[in-house]
């Protein structure tokens, strides 16, 4: 018998649950305790996200459109879809992925109904909603458009920090430090720091306390220390934390920080008081790894160039003078 040519339906590709996936995202954000209704912006102050004519969203695409502002770090709060960004003179960075979005919209259409048998019929327009999704990207992830879409309340606020000792250090080991967005994070995958902006932070200890902390972090990338474990569950997270604040808390003596500028990750303390109870050694290993990495970020600024002489405690005026 001979097969048909025809494929089968079992093989078509599945339609995709627009409403489904952002759904999923909102029970992620909410279960990670970061809802994208609570503070998904930088500075205090909301900002709606902005289609490419500077009107704004509504709805879920605003949640939608916060969380993933949030996940990326993205500032800017304008999207546009990738032939938008092309017939602005525009184009989107290879390898950058899309946000679904979705649009309500209305069909109309037009059925005879039978009034009376005798009768032709008569015509009545029924309307029918319908619910479409189509994809977006934000100008942060698109080169070559005109200057006006890269321009943003956010931009007033000071990027990065102004010239000092503290800013020399880090400068000097040369890590990739991006700003933006209001999460400081380290990722691995792309082996660089993320920092929120400098002028977002209410004092200068408060940002170079948060750099070192992440800086930490990134000694554990196999290029360097070659400390974060092949699967890393949610022990091996928090084992990594206790040993970036500590680092941090080294590094920062290193550098005269205030150690109460140090972050306290509250979320991992259940985990680390569980593995001190059970491990007499627990404390010691995270302490020497955290030595290990602060030794490391010392010796990669003195071959970077820095001159650890010009170090000092800071007091009041020595603040003031790196705020200015």
């Amino acid at each position: 018998m001979p097969k048909s040519n025809t494929k089968s339906k079992n093989h078509s590709k599945p339609k995709r649950d627009i409403a489904k996936e952002i759904t999923d995202r909102m029970i992620t954000a909410i279960k990670a305790g970061t809802p994208p209704w609570n503070k998904p912006w930088n500075g205090g102050a909301a900002v709606l996200p902005l289609r490419h004519t500077g009107e704004r969203y509504t709805g879920i695409n605003v949640l939608a459109l916060w969380d993933e502002m949030d996940i990326r770090s993205y500032e800017n709060p304008r999207w546009m879809t990738f032939r938008q960004a092309q017939q602005l003179g525009g184009a989107v960075r290879k390898g950058e992925t899309s946000t679904g979005i979705v649009y309500y919209g209305t069909s109309k259409k037009t059925i005879e109904v039978d009034v009376d048998k005798d009768d032709d019929g008569e015509e009545v327009e029924t309307a029918r909603r319908f619910l479409k999704h189509y994809n977006v990207f934000n100008v942060d992830q698109i080169d070559g458009l005109a200057d006006e879409f890269y321009q943003f309340a956010g931009s007033e606020v000071s990027k990065t920090p102004p010239a000092s000792a503290l800013s020399a250090f880090f400068e000097s080991i040369g890590a990739d430090i991006r700003h933006g967005g209001d999460r400081a994070f380290y990722r691995p995958f792309g082996d660089y720091i993320q920092m929120p902006r400098y002028g977002a932070f209410d004092d200068p200890y408060g940002y170079f306390s948060t750099l070192a902390h992440e800086h930490i972090h990134l000694t554990g990338a196999k290029s360097r220390l070659d400390r974060f474990p092949v699967k890393r569950d949610q022990e091996a997270t928090a084992f990594e934390e206790l040993i970036a604040e500590i680092g941090a808390a080294m590094l920062g003596a290193e550098l005269g920080l205030a150690p109460d500028h140090i972050e306290d990750h509250s979320a991992y303390v259940a985990s680390w008081l569980k593995a001190l109870r059970g491990d007499t050694r627990y404390i010691l290993k995270a302490a020497a790894a955290a030595q290990r990495a602060c030794d490391w970020l010392m010796d990669a600024a003195r071959e970077g160039g820095f001159d650890a002489s010009i170090l000092k405690p800071l007091d009041d005026a020595g603040l003031a003078a790196v705020a200015a």
